[in-house]
């Protein structure tokens, strides 16, 4: 080889090697998060469930189960607030699920984990629910779409399925409204998952695959329902509902394995809070848009070929906020400073972890209203107001919020006392220092309300609309 010659092979060697990094390259593996909505902890077989979950069994089997894995907040867009973004939804001002029209959406100045992943080549597609705005064809609605915030490519619904499940009438593409589309939700979200990975270049990908099921109005084949006819008819029709969901996740995986992706692919799965069912809640207490742990405990599990414990099931409390800086670390990008959550990477490494905050969790409409995750125990503050609140922030909830204070408090240490029975709050020798830590929190939340303008108003029009269990 004469010294031209060498100099071309170097210079070509330098400069694509250093610039183009090959698909496989082990440091930029493909990442599919896979996120059930509404789906309880003891939704899950292998927690003990009644439905059949074998694909989510072997994705846990083959990698980690997080047993103390938290959604960001106790219901939909809250949650996938604080996945996209690692914050608190309240830093946010995302309050609460956001009905229709309603002017709550994800900020556009915020930067998402698709967004950070672009940083790094990745090819991006929400396939599913969004919920983090109005999902929208109409250019003139000025909520951000999921293209404004990192997304290639999305097939989705701006809230639930409609009006079921089955044959739903509500998928948006790229912008364009799509029509009715036969079939279960769940399906067709998978065969859109396939049909985007047939398509995509060989860059490295991230495919965020938001599910409908189980949220109501469940909608499940009739054979499936038949499987748990030894049930009350509505609880056949649920548990269907998260055996249809496992079997197109199983769908998603398979065609994984059939394209030699599997090995260089982190998989996550989670739910975007509990079960408004409190017997999908393993014995946990309360329910989806509660603090307590049924509704903020959710399945967590990662399967990825870099994990390098042995461990099958972590127990240190993570959570979805916790996604967007793992994923961070793991492909060397900086996270924004002011994010709430921490990478559990050094967990898959067997190495030390330190929180650099505790998970905490505000909503305005729970009771109670600001809960705080420290070692084995949760920490709980109450208002103890009567004032109904619903789902749709209004004004008066905004002024709430910028006086609320904590009249109450509750304890409970995790580790052995799993549904929260028995209070400790009054007889733990910290209670001073948990309550100092939980008023904290809750005045920078007041001291920082995000500027939303234009809320429905007044409390007056919405009396007797939400009634609170008081669990």
């Amino acid at each position: 080889m004469n010294r031209i010659t060498l100099f071309v092979v170097i210079f070509l060697f330098f400069y694509l090697g250093c610039d183009s990094p090959p698909a496989d390259d082990p440091k930029r593996p493909n990442i599919v998060f896979l996120l059930a909505d509404d789906m309880g902890y003891g939704d899950f077989e292998k927690i003990g469930g009644s439905t059949k979950t074998p694909n989510l069994n072997l994705l846990a089997d083959e990698g980690v189960f997080f047993s103390n894995f938290y959604a960001a907040g106790p219901n939909c867009s809250p949650s996938r607030t604080g996945l996209m973004t690692g914050k608190s939804p309240a830093k946010v001002g995302m309050y609460s699920y956001r009905p229709p029209l309603h002017p709550l959406h994800l900020p556009d100045q915020e930067v998402t984990l698709a967004e950070l992943l672009k940083t790094k080549g990745y090819q991006t597609a929400h396939i599913g629910k969004w919920h983090l705005g109005e999902l929208t064809e109409n250019p003139e609605f000025n909520h951000p779409q999921p293209h404004d915030q990192g997304f290639d490519y999305s097939l989705g619904t701006e809230n639930n399925a409609e009006p079921s499940h089955l044959n739903p009438v509500n998928f948006i593409r790229n912008g364009k409204s799509i029509g009715v589309v036969e079939g279960y939700s769940c399906q067709i979200v998978a065969q859109e998952c396939m049909d985007w990975l047939n398509q995509k270049s060989d860059d490295p990908f991230f495919l965020y695959v938001a599910f409908h099921e189980p949220h109501a109005k469940v909608a499940s084949p009739p054979e499936l329902i038949e499987k748990y006819s030894d049930k009350p008819l509505n609880d056949a029709k649920y548990l269907a509902n998260i055996d249809h969901l496992d079997m197109a996740i199983g769908r998603i995986l398979d065609y994984l394995e059939q394209h030699d992706l599997m090995d260089n692919t982190i998989i996550m799965f989670s739910s975007d809070n509990g079960s408004y069912r409190l017997a999908s809640n393993a014995g946990l207490k309360a329910v989806k848009s509660y603090l307590y742990e049924g509704g903020i405990r959710v399945p967590g599990i990662i399967k990825w070929s870099g994990i390098q414990t042995n461990k099958k099931v972590i127990d240190t409390p993570t959570g979805l906020v916790d996604v967007l800086p793992t994923l961070c670390e793991i492909l060397g990008v900086d996270p924004p400073d002011d994010i709430d959550g921490t990478s559990f990477l050094p967990l898959l490494e067997e190495m030390p972890f330190f929180r650099k905050s505790p998970l905490y969790w505000f909503f305005y409409r729970s009771r109670p209203e600001i809960a705080m995750r420290v070692g084995n125990h949760m920490i709980l503050g109450l208002d103890r107001d009567t004032i109904p609140r619903p789902h749709q922030f209004s004004e008066d909830d905004y002024d709430y919020l910028k006086t609320i204070s904590l009249k109450d408090y509750e304890l409970y240490d995790l580790s052995q006392d799993f549904s929260q029975k028995n209070d400790l709050f009054e007889v733990h020798p910290k209670k001073d220092s948990l309550k100092t830590l939980v008023d904290h929190q809750l005045m920078k939340i007041r001291n920082n309300l995000y500027p939303w303008k234009e809320l429905p108003l007044k409390l007056e029009q919405r009396k007797n609309k939400t009634k609170w269990v008081r669990y």
